[in-house]
C-alpha cells in the first residue's frame, strides 16, 4: 500500500468506517457494507481464504497492506489480519490511490 492509501485508511478509522478482524470484515461483506478490504501482507492462509473468497464473490476490491502488526497499529489495535473500509469516499480514494502505487497485489496474485 501506498502512503496516501494508508493515510486515508487511517483517516477511515478515525471517521468509524472501518470495520477490523475476520469475522467482523466477513459479516460486512455479507451485508453489503465493504467498498475496500486490507488484508495484512503477512495474514494466514485461512483469512485469506475465508475473507478474499468472499470479497471476490461480493465483488468487492482486495489489497494487500502492510504486515499484521504495521496495519493494527494504524487502525490502533495489535496485530490485524484483515480490514474493510465501508463504501463511501475514502474506500473510493483508497482503491483510486491504488493505481499510482506498483506495490499493490490483489490476493489473486500472491
Amino acid at each position: 500500500m501506498s502512503r496516501e492509501q494508508l493515510r486515508l485508511l487511517g483517516l477511515a478509522r478515525r471517521a468509524g468506517a472501518v470495520v477490523v478482524g475476520t469475522e467482523a470484515v466477513r459479516r460486512s461483506l455479507r451485508r453489503g457494507e465493504l467498498g475496500v478490504v486490507v488484508l495484512a501482507g503477512d495474514c494466514s492462509r485461512r483469512v485469506e481464504e475465508k475473507v478474499g473468497r468472499l470479497a471476490r464473490y461480493r465483488g468487492v476490491p482486495t489489497i494487500v497492506g502492510p504486515e499484521a502488526a504495521e496495519l493494527g497499529r494504524i487502525l490502533g489495535k495489535g496485530p490485524v489480519g484483515s480490514a474493510g473500509v465501508k463504501r463511501g469516499e475514502l474506500a473510493r480514494g483508497i482503491l483510486q490511490s491504488r493505481s499510482l502505487d506498483f506495490s499493490s497485489t490483489s490476493v489473486e496474485e500472491r
